[in-house]
């Protein structure tokens, strides 16, 4: 058996056995293709996330070819963003959306840069300051679980490449709902599932043997880009996720496929 089939094979298994959200049952979920308990998980992740947030803005270029930056432009231009909107950018990291909104918001509008991890929300600090970016973003460490916002606060949030890490999405879901305001508009940016099975087999053997050997040389940490790899794989393909906010009251939910449906952007509405 080949390494991409082996690879395939595992990647089969794990998703057969745990559903596309939480976990195998209600007291666990997964972290990449292990089964753990679910109190575990957001100390697992902020580890990884501890480890490559000073390389992560270099990672994301090596592992994309800089295609990431196309894909948070069409977030960006898909949101509808207006002059005095008030954006929440969760998991927002090291801030590329951030930065794009806090200067089409202007200075009557405001960006909330919200990570759960310490390291990365530093990291996007120092990088939009050092822009000179500060009049009008604010920084707060949150879990998406359990948003620190009043009801009916935000026209418009995205997550980038961030929910996936998520505990208990349905939850976040949710959360994320009730800080919008009626009429604003929800934006998910993830990695989902290849359209076809030549790009789909190729994307693993990527994922799988090119991408952990990468993080070892540039971020020295082989093992946290082994999980994100998992983590993409174990993540909701588009028509699940796409009922996940349907149900947590998002309407007029839709998807596009970016790069053959290697990364999906999602969109829903409050009304």
């Amino acid at each position: 058996m080949s390494t991409l089939d082996k690879n395939t094979e595992q990647n089969n298994s794990a998703i057969d056995q745990q559903s596309p959200s939480n976990g195998a049952n209600d007291s666990t979920t997964h972290f990449g293709y292990k089964t753990i308990e679910k109190e575990d998980k957001v100390s697992m992740v902020a580890g990884v996330f501890h480890s490559v947030a000073k390389q992560y803005d270099v990672m994301n270029d090596l592992m994309s070819f800089g295609i990431h930056r196309l894909w948070k432009r069409f977030t960006i231009d898909a949101s509808g963003v207006r002059p005095g909107n008030k954006v929440l950018d969760l998991a927002g990291g090291t801030g590329d959306l951030t930065a794009k909104f806090s200067q089409l918001v202007g200075r009557n509008g405001q960006v909330v840069l919200a990570d759960i991890n310490s390291s990365m929300l530093n990291v996007g600090r120092d990088k939009l300051r050092d822009k000179g970016l500060v009049q009008n973003i604010e920084y707060v460490q949150a879990n998406a679980e359990y948003l620190p916002f009043e009801e009916n606060t935000f026209d418009i949030v995205t997550i980038a490449f961030g929910l996936r890490n998520v505990t208990d999405k349905d939850k976040a879901l949710r959360s994320i709902y009730s800080v919008l305001k009626p009429g604003g508009r929800l934006l998910v940016l993830e990695f989902s599932k290849p359209e076809h099975d030549v790009v789909s087999k190729a994307y693993d053997f990527y994922s799988f043997n090119v991408l952990p050997k990468m993080g070892e040389l540039v971020a020295k940490d082989g093992d946290s880009y082994q999980y994100l790899a998992e983590s993409i794989r174990m993540h909701p393909d588009q028509e699940t996720l796409k009922t996940m906010m349907d149900e947590a009251g998002f309407e007029q939910t839709s998807y596009k496929n970016l790069t053959g449906g290697v990364v999906a952007l999602h969109k829903g509405y409050k009304f």
